[in-house]
C-alpha cells in the first residue's frame, strides 16, 4: 500500500494553491498561466498596459474551469507601489497565501545595438524592468511567503545568452545575469522558510519579442545553430515552471535551468 500511495499522484497538484505570473499575459508567460492553471492553481495574471491580452487569458482560464480561477491585475513591476498593490490584488483575489511567483516580465532592445551603441536611456529602462522589478516581485513575494510560513516558489524567468553571450544583447544580458545571481543567494537566504527559488533560462523561443527587429535570414541562422534545429515555444517552457511550482521541484532550490534545446 506504501508504495502505491508513493506512485499515485494528484490530478491536480497545484490545487487550492495561487500564483502571480508577471508578463502573465503574451508569450512564454501566458504560455505560463495557462500551464499552471491545467494544473489547479489559480491565477493573478500581471500585465503593464495591454489589458485585453491579460483578459483574454484570464476569460479562458475561467471558461474551461468551472468557477473564478483568474483575474487580470495592471501593475509596473519596477514600481514598488505597484507590486505591493499586485500582491494585495492576490490575498483579495482569492482569499489564500500566495504559494507561487513567476517573474517573467521582460524587454529586450529589438534594434541589438553593441554596448558602444546602447544609450543611457535604454540600458536603464531595461535594467530598471528586468533587475529592479524582478528584485521588487522576488522581494515582496519572500516577505510574504515567508510571514504566512507555508513555504512557496519563487521562479524567475531569465536568459541561456547569459551562458552563451552573444553580441548585441549586452543590457539585456547584462540585466538577467543579475537576476540569476540574486536569486541564488536569495535561496539560500530564505533557508529554514521552506520556499525555493530558481531561474528557468530559455533560449530563443518563437514569441512576438524574439521576432521584433530579426530578419529572416537572423530567424533561420539561429535555428541552424540549434542543435534541435527548430525554434522553442513557449510550451516547451511552461512545463518546466509547472515542475519547480509544484511539490516534486520542492530539491530543485537555487538553480538555473536552461531550456534551450541545446542552443547556447
Amino acid at each position: 500500500m506504501a508504495e502505491a500511495s508513493t506512485l499515485s499522484q494528484p490530478a491536480k497538484p497545484l490545487q487550492g494553491r495561487v500564483a502571480i505570473v508577471t508578463g502573465g499575459s503574451r508569450g512564454i508567460g501566458r504560455a505560463i498561466s495557462l500551464h499552471l492553471a491545467s494544473l489547479g492553481a489559480s491565477l493573478v495574471i500581471n500585465y503593464t498596459s495591454n489589458s485585453a491580452h491579460a483578459d483574454q487569458v484570464a476569460a479562458l482560464i475561467n471558461s474551461t474551469s468551472g468557477s473564478p480561477r483568474a483575474v487580470a491585475v495592471q501593475a509596473d513591476v519596477s514600481d514598488p507601489s505597484q507590486v505591493k498593490s499586485l500582491f494585495d490584488a492576490a490575498g483579495a483575489a482569492f482569499n489564500t497565501p500566495l504559494h507561487i511567483l513567476v517573474n517573467s516580465a521582460g524587454i529586450l532592445d529589438d534594434k541589438y545595438p553593441s554596448l558602444l551603441d546602447t544609450d543611457l536611456e535604454t540600458f536603464d529602462r531595461i535594467l530598471a524592468a528586468n533587475t529592479r522589478g524582478a528584485f521588487l516581485c522576488c522581494k515582496e513575494a519572500a516577505v510574504r511567503m515567508r510571514d504566512v510560513g507555508a513555504g512557496g516558489r519563487i521562479i524567475c524567468l531569465t536568459t541561456s545568452l547569459v551562458a552563451s553571450l552573444r553580441p548585441g544583447y549586452g543590457a539585456y544580458t547584462a540585466s538577467k545575469a543579475a537576476v540569476e545571481a540574486m536569486v541564488k543567494i536569495l535561496a539560500k537566504e530564505l533557508k529554514g522558510t521552506r520556499i525555493a527559488a530558481n531561474c528557468v533560462a530559455p533560449g530563443p523561443i518563437a514569441t512576438e519579442m524574439f521576432f521584433a527587429g530579426k530578419t529572416e535570414e537572423m530567424v533561420k541562422k539561429v535555428v541552424e545553430e540549434c542543435p534541435l534545429s527548430r525554434l522553442g515555444q513557449a510550451e516547451d517552457v511552461a512545463p518546466v515552471v509547472g515542475f519547480l511550482a509544484g511539490d516534486a521541484g520542492e530539491w530543485v532550490n537555487g538553480q538555473v535551468i536552461r531550456v534551450n534545446g541545446g542552443y547556447v
